[in-house]
C-alpha cells in the first residue's frame, strides 16, 4: 500500500471547503433541533447500565420495551444538554462482535466539563478500562461491547480550541 499524497488530499479538502462551506453569517439555519438520541446495541443490559451510569456518570433515564423486537429493551442515558445515548439489546439474536465498518459508527464524542473530565479519566483508570489520552482534553476508550467513545473537555461547538460550529 502506498502512502497517500498529502498535497492532493489537502487540495481535495480545500476544493470541498470552497464548494460547500459557507461563512457563519451566510449559512442557513439547520432544519434539525438537535440530536434526539444515538442508539447502540448492548449485549448485556446490566453491564451496560453499570458502565455508563456508574463509571461515566451518565444517569439512566428510562428503560422500556423495544417495540421492534419482542423481549428487547430500549434504554436511555442522559449525556447532558437535552441529549440521550440509547441502547437496544436483542436477546436470542446473535448480533456478532462490534465492528467499525463503512457507514457504521467510528466513535461518539461527548463533551464534559474540564474538571469532570479529569475525574472520569481517573474513574476509567480505576475501573481498569484501557484508554488513550490525546492532548490534555480528549480521552478515547471502548465500552463493554467495543464501541469507541471519546470524552472531550472542549465546549460544545469547539474542537481542540478551534470553533467548528
Amino acid at each position: 500500500m502506498t502512502a497517500p499524497d498529502t498535497a492532493s488530499i489537502e487540495a481535495g479538502r480545500e476544493r470541498l471547503r470552497s464548494e460547500h462551506l459557507r461563512p457563519t453569517g451566510q449559512r442557513p439555519p439547520s432544519a434539525a433541533r438537535g440530536l434526539h438520541h444515538t442508539a447502540l446495541i448492548s449485549s448485556d443490559v446490566d453491564r451496560t447500565i453499570r458502565f455508563y451510569q456508574d463509571v461515566l456518570e451518565f444517569p439512566l433515564t428510562e428503560l422500556i420495551e423495544n417495540r421492534d423486537y419482542p423481549g428487547s429493551s430500549h434504554f436511555f442515558f442522559d449525556i447532558g444538554n437535552g441529549n440521550l445515548l440509547a441502547f437496544f439489546d436483542f436477546p436470542g439474536l446473535d448480533v456478532g462482535p462490534y465492528a467499525e465498518v463503512l457507514g457504521g459508527l467510528h466513535h461518539i464524542a461527548i463533551s464534559v466539563e474540564p474538571g469532570r473530565w479529569e475525574q472520569l479519566v481517573d474513574k476509567l483508570e480505576n475501573a481498569g478500562v484501557e484508554h488513550t489520552v490525546h492532548s490534555t482534553v480528549s480521552v478515547y476508550f471502548r465500552d463493554p461491547d467495543g464501541a469507541r467513545i471519546e470524552l472531550i473537555a472542549d465546549p460544545l461547538g469547539e474542537m481542540y480550541g478551534e470553533k467548528v460550529l
